[in-house]
Protein backbone atom coordinates (compact mmCIF):
# COMPACT_ATOMS: atom_id res chain seq x y z
CA UNK A 1 0.00 0.00 0.00
CA UNK A 2 1.23 3.47 -0.92
CA UNK A 3 0.37 6.47 1.27
CA UNK A 4 0.20 9.86 -0.50
CA UNK A 5 0.86 13.02 1.49
CA UNK A 6 -0.01 16.50 0.25
CA UNK A 7 -0.64 18.29 3.58
CA UNK A 8 2.98 19.30 3.89
CA UNK A 9 6.01 18.25 1.81
CA UNK A 10 4.63 16.24 -1.10
CA UNK A 11 5.61 12.58 -0.89
CA UNK A 12 4.54 8.97 -1.34
CA UNK A 13 5.45 6.38 1.31
CA UNK A 14 5.42 2.58 1.03
CA UNK A 15 6.38 0.24 3.89
CA UNK A 16 7.77 3.20 5.82
CA UNK A 17 10.07 4.22 2.96
CA UNK A 18 9.71 7.50 1.08
CA UNK A 19 9.56 6.78 -2.65
CA UNK A 20 11.66 8.60 -5.24
CA UNK A 21 9.10 10.46 -7.34
CA UNK A 22 11.63 12.24 -9.54
CA UNK A 23 11.88 15.94 -10.26
CA UNK A 24 9.34 18.60 -9.39
CA UNK A 25 7.56 18.59 -12.77
CA UNK A 26 7.19 14.82 -12.64
CA UNK A 27 5.85 15.06 -9.08
CA UNK A 28 3.41 17.72 -10.28
CA UNK A 29 1.76 15.13 -12.56
CA UNK A 30 1.02 12.93 -9.55
CA UNK A 31 -0.04 15.90 -7.45
CA UNK A 32 -2.51 17.07 -10.13
CA UNK A 33 -4.07 13.60 -10.29
CA UNK A 34 -4.35 13.60 -6.50
CA UNK A 35 -6.15 16.96 -6.60
CA UNK A 36 -8.65 15.46 -9.08
CA UNK A 37 -9.86 13.16 -6.33
CA UNK A 38 -9.59 9.93 -8.31
CA UNK A 39 -11.27 11.23 -11.45
CA UNK A 40 -9.61 11.16 -14.86
CA UNK A 41 -7.55 14.16 -15.98
CA UNK A 42 -7.17 14.43 -19.76
CA UNK A 43 -3.60 14.65 -21.05
CA UNK A 44 -4.42 17.97 -22.71
CA UNK A 45 -5.39 19.38 -19.30
CA UNK A 46 -2.19 18.04 -17.73
CA UNK A 47 -0.11 19.69 -20.45
CA UNK A 48 -1.90 23.05 -20.14
CA UNK A 49 -1.73 23.07 -16.35
CA UNK A 50 1.87 21.89 -15.98
CA UNK A 51 3.15 24.43 -18.50
CA UNK A 52 0.77 27.42 -18.08
CA UNK A 53 3.13 29.71 -19.98
CA UNK A 54 3.12 27.46 -23.05
CA UNK A 55 4.04 23.75 -23.34
CA UNK A 56 7.23 22.51 -25.01
CA UNK A 57 7.06 20.85 -28.42
CA UNK A 58 7.44 17.36 -26.93
CA UNK A 59 4.97 17.89 -24.06
CA UNK A 60 2.93 14.75 -24.80
CA UNK A 61 5.92 12.40 -24.85
CA UNK A 62 7.29 14.15 -21.75
CA UNK A 63 4.06 13.48 -19.85
CA UNK A 64 4.10 9.86 -20.98
CA UNK A 65 7.67 9.53 -19.73
CA UNK A 66 6.74 11.06 -16.37
CA UNK A 67 3.85 8.61 -16.00
CA UNK A 68 6.01 5.63 -16.90
CA UNK A 69 8.64 6.54 -14.29
CA UNK A 70 6.02 7.28 -11.64
CA UNK A 71 4.44 3.87 -12.23
CA UNK A 72 7.78 2.15 -11.70
CA UNK A 73 8.25 4.07 -8.45
CA UNK A 74 4.74 3.37 -7.16
CA UNK A 75 4.56 -0.30 -8.25
CA UNK A 76 8.15 -1.58 -8.53
CA UNK A 77 7.06 -5.24 -8.57
CA UNK A 78 4.54 -4.87 -11.40
CA UNK A 79 5.28 -7.09 -14.41
CA UNK A 80 6.20 -5.23 -17.64
CA UNK A 81 2.86 -5.88 -19.40
CA UNK A 82 0.71 -5.96 -16.28
CA UNK A 83 -1.89 -3.21 -16.07
CA UNK A 84 -1.09 -0.43 -13.60
CA UNK A 85 -3.21 -0.39 -10.46
CA UNK A 86 -2.35 2.99 -8.91
CA UNK A 87 -1.59 5.50 -11.67
CA UNK A 88 -3.98 4.14 -14.29
CA UNK A 89 -4.77 5.02 -17.89
CA UNK A 90 -8.23 6.58 -18.24
CA UNK A 91 -8.47 7.72 -21.88
CA UNK A 92 -7.92 10.43 -22.86
CA UNK A 93 -5.78 10.83 -19.73
CA UNK A 94 -4.81 9.32 -16.40
CA UNK A 95 -6.25 8.89 -12.90
CA UNK A 96 -4.99 8.08 -9.42
CA UNK A 97 -6.59 4.99 -7.90
CA UNK A 98 -6.34 5.07 -4.11
CA UNK A 99 -8.62 4.76 -1.11
CA UNK A 100 -9.52 7.72 1.11
CA UNK A 101 -7.25 6.39 3.86
CA UNK A 102 -4.30 6.31 1.44
CA UNK A 103 -4.37 10.05 0.65
CA UNK A 104 -3.99 12.44 3.58
CA UNK A 105 -5.87 15.29 1.86
CA UNK A 106 -8.83 13.03 1.03
CA UNK A 107 -8.94 11.62 4.54
CA UNK A 108 -8.68 15.10 6.05
CA UNK A 109 -11.58 16.42 3.99
CA UNK A 110 -13.74 13.41 4.87
CA UNK A 111 -13.10 13.88 8.58
CA UNK A 112 -13.88 17.60 8.52
CA UNK A 113 -17.09 17.22 6.52
CA UNK A 114 -18.46 14.22 8.41
CA UNK A 115 -21.81 14.93 10.08
CA UNK A 116 -22.00 14.09 13.77
CA UNK A 117 -23.90 15.95 16.49
CA UNK A 118 -21.84 14.34 19.25
CA UNK A 119 -19.36 16.89 20.63
CA UNK A 120 -16.89 14.30 21.90
CA UNK A 121 -16.83 12.52 18.54
CA UNK A 122 -16.44 15.79 16.68
CA UNK A 123 -13.55 16.85 18.91
CA UNK A 124 -11.73 13.56 18.36
CA UNK A 125 -12.32 13.70 14.62
CA UNK A 126 -11.06 17.27 14.30
CA UNK A 127 -7.96 16.44 16.35
CA UNK A 128 -7.26 13.56 14.01
CA UNK A 129 -7.85 15.70 10.93
CA UNK A 130 -5.60 18.54 12.08
CA UNK A 131 -2.93 16.04 13.06
CA UNK A 132 -2.54 15.10 9.38
CA UNK A 133 -1.03 18.50 8.56
CA UNK A 134 2.77 18.69 8.41
CA UNK A 135 3.08 22.09 6.73
CA UNK A 136 1.55 24.15 3.89
CA UNK A 137 -0.33 22.02 1.35
CA UNK A 138 1.22 21.58 -2.12
CA UNK A 139 3.84 24.23 -1.38
CA UNK A 140 6.23 22.78 -3.97
CA UNK A 141 3.79 23.63 -6.77
CA UNK A 142 2.64 27.12 -5.78
CA UNK A 143 3.73 28.59 -9.11
CA UNK A 144 0.92 26.57 -10.75
CA UNK A 145 -2.62 28.04 -10.57
CA UNK A 146 -4.39 24.72 -9.93
CA UNK A 147 -2.12 24.04 -6.94
CA UNK A 148 -2.72 27.53 -5.56
CA UNK A 149 -6.50 27.06 -5.76
CA UNK A 150 -6.39 23.62 -4.12
CA UNK A 151 -4.02 24.79 -1.39
CA UNK A 152 -6.35 27.70 -0.62
CA UNK A 153 -9.34 25.33 -0.49
CA UNK A 154 -7.58 22.92 1.85
CA UNK A 155 -6.39 25.74 4.08
CA UNK A 156 -9.96 27.06 4.34
CA UNK A 157 -11.05 23.57 5.39
CA UNK A 158 -8.24 23.56 7.97
CA UNK A 159 -9.59 26.78 9.48
CA UNK A 160 -13.05 25.23 9.58
CA UNK A 161 -11.56 22.20 11.38
CA UNK A 162 -9.90 24.46 13.94
CA UNK A 163 -13.24 26.14 14.61
CA UNK A 164 -15.18 22.89 14.74
CA UNK A 165 -12.65 21.57 17.25
CA UNK A 166 -13.02 24.75 19.30
CA UNK A 167 -16.80 24.59 19.23
CA UNK A 168 -16.81 20.96 20.35
CA UNK A 169 -14.36 21.70 23.17
CA UNK A 170 -16.47 24.64 24.37
CA UNK A 171 -19.61 22.48 24.35
CA UNK A 172 -17.77 19.87 26.41
CA UNK A 173 -16.56 22.50 28.90
CA UNK A 174 -12.89 21.99 28.02
CA UNK A 175 -12.09 25.68 27.63
CA UNK A 176 -9.01 26.25 29.81
CA UNK A 177 -6.37 24.53 27.69
CA UNK A 178 -8.03 25.69 24.48
CA UNK A 179 -7.93 29.45 25.07
CA UNK A 180 -4.33 30.04 23.85
CA UNK A 181 -5.08 28.19 20.59
CA UNK A 182 -8.29 30.16 20.05
CA UNK A 183 -6.47 33.42 20.82
CA UNK A 184 -3.83 32.61 18.21
CA UNK A 185 -6.49 31.60 15.68
CA UNK A 186 -8.53 34.79 16.10
CA UNK A 187 -5.42 36.99 15.98
CA UNK A 188 -4.19 35.31 12.79
CA UNK A 189 -7.62 35.52 11.11
CA UNK A 190 -9.28 38.65 12.55
CA UNK A 191 -12.09 38.74 9.97
CA UNK A 192 -13.43 35.29 10.90
CA UNK A 193 -16.33 36.01 13.23
CA UNK A 194 -16.58 32.38 14.30
CA UNK A 195 -13.03 32.58 15.68
CA UNK A 196 -13.99 35.55 17.88
CA UNK A 197 -17.23 33.89 19.01
CA UNK A 198 -15.40 30.82 20.21
CA UNK A 199 -12.67 32.84 21.94
CA UNK A 200 -15.16 35.10 23.74
CA UNK A 201 -17.34 32.18 24.82
CA UNK A 202 -14.32 30.18 26.05
CA UNK A 203 -13.07 33.18 28.05
CA UNK A 204 -16.51 33.76 29.58
CA UNK A 205 -16.87 30.11 30.63
CA UNK A 206 -13.39 30.30 32.16
CA UNK A 207 -14.65 33.11 34.45
CA UNK A 208 -12.99 35.91 32.44
CA UNK A 209 -15.99 38.07 31.54
CA UNK A 210 -13.89 41.22 31.02
CA UNK A 211 -11.49 39.44 28.69
CA UNK A 212 -14.46 38.02 26.75
CA UNK A 213 -15.85 41.51 26.18
CA UNK A 214 -12.35 42.69 25.28
CA UNK A 215 -12.13 39.99 22.59
CA UNK A 216 -15.39 41.19 21.07
CA UNK A 217 -14.15 44.80 21.11
CA UNK A 218 -11.06 43.68 19.20
CA UNK A 219 -13.30 41.86 16.71
CA UNK A 220 -15.35 45.01 16.20
CA UNK A 221 -12.21 47.11 15.66
CA UNK A 222 -10.82 44.63 13.12
CA UNK A 223 -14.06 44.51 11.13
CA UNK A 224 -14.47 48.28 11.14
CA UNK A 225 -10.86 48.94 10.18
CA UNK A 226 -10.66 46.36 7.41
CA UNK A 227 -14.22 46.28 6.06
CA UNK A 228 -16.07 49.24 7.53
CA UNK A 229 -18.57 46.81 9.14
CA UNK A 230 -19.94 46.27 12.62
CA UNK A 231 -20.15 42.89 14.34
CA UNK A 232 -22.50 40.37 12.78
CA UNK A 233 -25.79 39.49 14.51
CA UNK A 234 -24.35 36.44 16.27
CA UNK A 235 -21.49 38.39 17.89
CA UNK A 236 -23.81 41.26 18.79
CA UNK A 237 -26.14 38.84 20.60
CA UNK A 238 -23.19 37.20 22.32
CA UNK A 239 -21.91 40.57 23.53
CA UNK A 240 -25.33 41.44 24.96
CA UNK A 241 -25.64 38.00 26.58
CA UNK A 242 -22.23 38.38 28.24
CA UNK A 243 -23.21 41.81 29.60
CA UNK A 244 -26.41 40.37 31.08
CA UNK A 245 -24.75 37.08 32.10
CA UNK A 246 -27.38 35.09 30.21
CA UNK A 247 -27.82 31.60 31.74
CA UNK A 248 -27.48 29.78 28.44
CA UNK A 249 -23.83 30.89 28.15
CA UNK A 250 -23.08 28.41 30.94
CA UNK A 251 -24.87 25.66 29.04
CA UNK A 252 -28.00 25.88 31.22
CA UNK A 253 -30.41 26.57 28.34
CA UNK A 254 -30.24 26.76 24.55
CA UNK A 255 -29.63 30.19 23.01
CA UNK A 256 -32.62 31.95 21.44
CA UNK A 257 -33.31 31.15 17.82
CA UNK A 258 -32.09 33.61 15.21
CA UNK A 259 -35.18 35.64 14.23
CA UNK A 260 -36.25 35.95 10.63
CA UNK A 261 -35.59 39.37 9.17
CA UNK A 262 -39.16 39.91 7.97
CA UNK A 263 -42.47 38.30 8.90
CA UNK A 264 -44.26 36.53 6.07
CA UNK A 265 -47.39 38.59 6.63
CA UNK A 266 -45.51 41.80 5.84
CA UNK A 267 -44.09 40.63 2.54
CA UNK A 268 -45.60 41.93 -0.70
CA UNK A 269 -47.31 39.35 -2.89
CA UNK A 270 -45.00 37.92 -5.56
CA UNK A 271 -41.83 38.75 -3.64
CA UNK A 272 -39.15 36.03 -3.56
CA UNK A 273 -37.87 35.38 -0.05
CA UNK A 274 -34.11 34.81 0.14
CA UNK A 275 -31.99 33.48 3.01
CA UNK A 276 -28.22 34.11 3.00
CA UNK A 277 -25.89 31.56 4.62
CA UNK A 278 -22.19 32.52 4.66
CA UNK A 279 -19.66 32.68 7.49
CA UNK A 280 -17.95 35.82 6.14
CA UNK A 281 -19.44 39.21 7.07
CA UNK A 282 -18.08 40.89 3.92
CA UNK A 283 -19.76 38.35 1.65
CA UNK A 284 -23.08 38.66 3.48
CA UNK A 285 -22.93 42.46 3.17
CA UNK A 286 -22.20 42.27 -0.55
CA UNK A 287 -25.08 39.86 -1.10
CA UNK A 288 -27.45 42.11 0.83
CA UNK A 289 -26.48 45.05 -1.38
CA UNK A 290 -27.23 42.97 -4.48
CA UNK A 291 -30.60 41.82 -3.14
CA UNK A 292 -31.57 45.33 -2.04
CA UNK A 293 -30.91 46.64 -5.54
CA UNK A 294 -33.16 44.06 -7.21
CA UNK A 295 -36.95 44.57 -7.09
CA UNK A 296 -38.97 41.57 -5.97
CA UNK A 297 -36.28 40.02 -3.75
CA UNK A 298 -36.65 40.15 0.03
CA UNK A 299 -33.93 39.15 2.51
CA UNK A 300 -35.55 37.11 5.30
CA UNK A 301 -32.49 36.16 7.32
CA UNK A 302 -28.74 35.65 7.61
CA UNK A 303 -26.92 32.56 8.85
CA UNK A 304 -23.24 32.29 9.71
CA UNK A 305 -22.99 28.50 9.62
CA UNK A 306 -24.81 25.41 8.41
CA UNK A 307 -26.71 24.78 11.64
CA UNK A 308 -28.07 28.32 11.69
CA UNK A 309 -29.06 27.96 8.04
CA UNK A 310 -31.17 24.87 8.81
CA UNK A 311 -32.88 26.57 11.76
CA UNK A 312 -33.60 29.75 9.81
CA UNK A 313 -34.86 27.85 6.76
CA UNK A 314 -37.44 26.12 8.95
CA UNK A 315 -38.48 29.36 10.69
CA UNK A 316 -38.44 31.85 7.81
CA UNK A 317 -39.65 29.51 5.01
CA UNK A 318 -37.60 31.21 2.26
CA UNK A 319 -38.06 30.53 -1.42
CA UNK A 320 -34.31 30.36 -2.04
CA UNK A 321 -31.28 29.78 0.19
CA UNK A 322 -27.94 31.22 -1.00
CA UNK A 323 -25.56 28.76 0.64
CA UNK A 324 -21.79 28.97 1.03
CA UNK A 325 -20.29 25.55 0.36
CA UNK A 326 -17.80 25.69 3.28
CA UNK A 327 -18.84 26.96 6.71
CA UNK A 328 -18.10 26.13 10.36
CA UNK A 329 -20.26 23.86 12.54
CA UNK A 330 -21.85 22.24 9.50
CA UNK A 331 -20.69 22.80 5.93
CA UNK A 332 -22.99 24.05 3.21
CA UNK A 333 -23.32 20.69 1.43
CA UNK A 334 -24.46 18.90 4.58
CA UNK A 335 -26.82 21.75 5.46
CA UNK A 336 -28.25 21.77 1.92
CA UNK A 337 -28.96 18.03 2.06
CA UNK A 338 -30.87 18.43 5.34
CA UNK A 339 -32.81 21.47 4.11
CA UNK A 340 -33.76 19.75 0.85
CA UNK A 341 -34.91 16.65 2.75
CA UNK A 342 -37.59 18.64 4.61
CA UNK A 343 -41.23 18.96 3.57
CA UNK A 344 -41.78 21.59 0.83
CA UNK A 345 -38.13 22.64 0.87
CA UNK A 346 -36.82 25.90 -0.60
CA UNK A 347 -34.50 25.94 -3.58
CA UNK A 348 -30.80 26.03 -2.72
CA UNK A 349 -28.23 27.90 -4.79
CA UNK A 350 -24.67 26.97 -3.80
CA UNK A 351 -21.92 29.58 -3.74
CA UNK A 352 -18.17 29.06 -3.58
CA UNK A 353 -14.89 30.84 -4.10
CA UNK A 354 -13.36 27.69 -5.58
CA UNK A 355 -15.17 26.26 -8.61
CA UNK A 356 -13.49 22.86 -8.41
CA UNK A 357 -14.71 19.58 -9.85
CA UNK A 358 -15.22 18.22 -6.34
CA UNK A 359 -17.38 21.12 -5.15
CA UNK A 360 -19.49 21.25 -8.30
CA UNK A 361 -20.12 17.51 -8.45
CA UNK A 362 -20.91 17.24 -4.72
CA UNK A 363 -23.29 20.20 -4.92
CA UNK A 364 -25.20 18.70 -7.84
CA UNK A 365 -25.33 15.37 -6.05
CA UNK A 366 -26.87 17.14 -3.06
CA UNK A 367 -29.73 18.30 -5.30
CA UNK A 368 -29.07 22.04 -5.39
CA UNK A 369 -30.71 24.24 -8.03
CA UNK A 370 -27.70 26.37 -8.90
CA UNK A 371 -23.96 26.70 -8.51
CA UNK A 372 -22.31 30.13 -8.77
CA UNK A 373 -18.96 31.65 -7.95
CA UNK A 374 -18.86 34.45 -5.40
CA UNK A 375 -16.79 36.40 -7.92
CA UNK A 376 -19.57 36.25 -10.52
CA UNK A 377 -21.34 39.40 -11.67
CA UNK A 378 -24.46 40.36 -9.66
CA UNK A 379 -26.58 39.62 -12.73
CA UNK A 380 -25.41 36.00 -12.64
CA UNK A 381 -26.47 35.63 -9.01
CA UNK A 382 -29.88 37.20 -9.63
CA UNK A 383 -30.35 34.94 -12.66
CA UNK A 384 -29.51 31.88 -10.52
CA UNK A 385 -32.13 32.85 -7.91
CA UNK A 386 -34.88 33.42 -10.46
CA UNK A 387 -33.94 30.31 -12.47
CA UNK A 388 -34.09 28.16 -9.32
CA UNK A 389 -37.59 29.39 -8.44
CA UNK A 390 -38.69 28.80 -12.03
CA UNK A 391 -37.54 25.17 -11.84
CA UNK A 392 -34.31 25.61 -13.77
CA UNK A 393 -30.79 24.78 -12.57
CA UNK A 394 -28.25 27.47 -13.43
CA UNK A 395 -24.58 26.54 -13.44
CA UNK A 396 -21.98 29.29 -13.58
CA UNK A 397 -20.34 29.15 -17.06
CA UNK A 398 -16.94 29.59 -15.39
CA UNK A 399 -17.18 26.18 -13.73
CA UNK A 400 -19.07 23.97 -16.19
CA UNK A 401 -15.84 23.18 -18.02
CA UNK A 402 -14.53 21.52 -14.86
CA UNK A 403 -17.45 19.12 -14.83
CA UNK A 404 -17.04 18.36 -18.51
CA UNK A 405 -13.34 17.58 -18.01
CA UNK A 406 -14.12 15.29 -15.08
CA UNK A 407 -16.06 12.95 -17.36
CA UNK A 408 -14.01 13.43 -20.51
CA UNK A 409 -12.67 9.86 -20.33
CA UNK A 410 -16.03 8.28 -21.11
CA UNK A 411 -15.67 7.25 -24.74
CA UNK A 412 -19.05 5.52 -25.25
CA UNK A 413 -22.06 7.74 -24.59
CA UNK A 414 -24.89 5.76 -23.03
CA UNK A 415 -28.36 7.26 -22.93
CA UNK A 416 -30.91 5.74 -20.54
CA UNK A 417 -33.26 3.22 -22.14
CA UNK A 418 -36.53 4.56 -23.45
CA UNK A 419 -35.30 8.02 -24.44
CA UNK A 420 -35.84 9.22 -27.97
CA UNK A 421 -33.30 11.29 -29.91
CA UNK A 422 -35.27 14.44 -29.12
CA UNK A 423 -35.24 13.49 -25.41
CA UNK A 424 -31.46 13.11 -25.53
CA UNK A 425 -31.12 16.49 -27.26
CA UNK A 426 -33.18 18.06 -24.48
CA UNK A 427 -31.04 16.41 -21.79
CA UNK A 428 -27.90 17.78 -23.44
CA UNK A 429 -29.28 21.32 -23.47
CA UNK A 430 -30.21 21.08 -19.79
CA UNK A 431 -26.76 19.69 -18.99
CA UNK A 432 -25.10 22.70 -20.63
CA UNK A 433 -26.93 25.01 -18.23
CA UNK A 434 -29.67 26.22 -20.59
CA UNK A 435 -32.82 27.54 -18.91
CA UNK A 436 -36.29 26.62 -20.18
CA UNK A 437 -36.50 29.95 -21.96
CA UNK A 438 -33.13 29.46 -23.68
CA UNK A 439 -34.10 25.93 -24.71
CA UNK A 440 -37.40 27.22 -26.11
CA UNK A 441 -35.54 29.77 -28.22
CA UNK A 442 -33.02 27.17 -29.40
CA UNK A 443 -35.67 24.61 -30.39
CA UNK A 444 -38.23 27.21 -31.53
CA UNK A 445 -41.01 25.82 -29.33
CA UNK A 446 -43.19 27.42 -26.61
CA UNK A 447 -41.53 27.71 -23.21
CA UNK A 448 -44.38 25.90 -21.43
CA UNK A 449 -43.83 22.86 -23.68
CA UNK A 450 -40.16 22.77 -22.66
CA UNK A 451 -41.17 22.88 -18.98
CA UNK A 452 -43.61 19.99 -19.51
CA UNK A 453 -41.01 17.94 -21.41
CA UNK A 454 -38.38 18.44 -18.70
CA UNK A 455 -40.87 17.49 -15.96
CA UNK A 456 -41.82 14.38 -17.93
CA UNK A 457 -38.17 13.39 -18.33
CA UNK A 458 -37.58 13.72 -14.61
CA UNK A 459 -40.57 11.48 -13.83
CA UNK A 460 -39.54 8.80 -16.32
CA UNK A 461 -35.95 8.74 -15.11
CA UNK A 462 -36.91 8.78 -11.43
CA UNK A 463 -34.97 11.99 -10.78
CA UNK A 464 -35.84 14.70 -8.29
CA UNK A 465 -34.79 17.84 -10.17
CA UNK A 466 -32.79 19.31 -13.05
CA UNK A 467 -29.55 19.20 -11.11
CA UNK A 468 -29.73 15.40 -10.96
CA UNK A 469 -30.49 15.36 -14.69
CA UNK A 470 -27.26 17.32 -15.25
CA UNK A 471 -25.28 14.77 -13.23
CA UNK A 472 -26.79 11.89 -15.19
CA UNK A 473 -25.89 13.52 -18.51
CA UNK A 474 -22.23 13.90 -17.59
CA UNK A 475 -21.96 10.47 -15.98
CA UNK A 476 -23.29 8.80 -19.12
CA UNK A 477 -21.08 10.82 -21.44
CA UNK A 478 -23.94 12.59 -23.19
CA UNK A 479 -21.98 15.84 -22.99
CA UNK A 480 -18.30 15.93 -23.89
CA UNK A 481 -15.64 18.63 -24.40
CA UNK A 482 -16.22 18.54 -28.13
CA UNK A 483 -19.96 19.08 -27.95
CA UNK A 484 -21.27 22.38 -29.35
CA UNK A 485 -21.82 24.90 -26.60
CA UNK A 486 -20.03 22.83 -23.95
Amino acid sequence: MVIFRALGPFEAVSDGETLDLGGQRQQAVLARLLVAGGRAVPVTVLIDELWPGGPPAQALSTIQGYVSRLRRALEPNRAPREEAGVLVSAPPGYALRASVDEVDAWRFEGLVKAEDGDAAGTLERMETALGLWRGPALAEFQDLPWAQAEAARLDELRLVAVERRGDAAVRLGRTGALIPDLEAHASAHPLREEAWRLLALALYRAGRQGDALGALRRAREALREELGLDLGPTLQRLEQDILTQAPHLDGQAPPPAHPAATSSAARPAGTLRVLIADDQALVRTGLKVILDSEPGLDLVGEAENGEQAITLARAARPDVVLMDIQMPHLDGLAAARRILASDAPPKVVMMTTFGTDENLYAALRAGVSGFVLKTSAPEQLIAAIRAAVAGDALLDPAVTTHLIAAFAGRRHPSAPEGLSDSDVDLVKLVARGFTNRQIAVTLDVPEHEVADEVSGLLRRLGLVDRAQLVVMAYERGLVSPGSPGA
